[in-house]
C-alpha cells in the first residue's frame, strides 16, 4: 500500500484530538493511523488525576486496532492542540512498533521517516522468539 493521503490521516487525528480528556495539561492530543487493510484508526489522550495512569493517544489508536479487526499500521500522524504534527514519545514509538508494518511510515516534525528511523534498533517480537529458541 503505497498511495498514503497523508491530509485524511491528519483530519483523522485532528478530529480524535478533539475529543480528547485532558483537564489537567490542557494539551490534548489526536492520533491516527493507516491500517495494512485501508481502515483508519485513532486514538485519543486520556488523562488521569493520577497522572501515572494517563493514556496517550497511541494507546487508544493500538487499542482500537485490536477492537476494530487487528492488522498492521502502514502510516501514522499524531497531532497537539492546535493541530500541529507531534513526535510520539519513546515509550509510544516501541508501542507503535510492535504492531507497523516493516518501514511503517510516520509524518513528523522533521518530515516522513520511517519506524526504523525513529526507533533504530528497536526490540520487539522477534527478538524474543529468537531467545526462546
Amino acid at each position: 500500500m503505497t498511495d498514503i493521503d497523508w491530509d485524511e490521516l491528519r483530519a483523522a487525528a485532528t478530529e480524535a484530538m478533539h475529543r480528547a480528556y485532558a483537564p489537567y495539561s490542557r494539551y490534548k492530543v489526536g492520533a491516527a493511523a493507516l491500517v495494512s487493510d485501508g481502515r483508519i484508526v485513532q486514538g485519543c489522550n486520556v488523562e488521569n488525576a493520577s497522572y501515572g495512569v494517563t493514556l496517550c493517544a497511541e494507546c487508544g489508536l493500538v487499542s482500537e486496532l485490536h477492537m476494530s479487526g487487528g492488522g498492521q499500521l502502514v502510516a501514522f500522524v499524531c497531532v497537539n492542540n492546535d493541530g500541529h504534527t507531534i513526535m510520539p514519545c519513546g515509550r509510544c514509538r516501541q508501542l507503535l512498533f510492535e504492531h507497523a508494518v516493516p518501514g511503517m511510515l510516520l509524518e513528523t516534525v522533521s518530515g516522513i521517516r520511517t519506524i526504523d528511523e525513529v526507533l533504530p534498533d528497536a526490540f520487539g517480537p522477534r527478538d524474543l522468539e529468537e531467545a526462546a529458541r
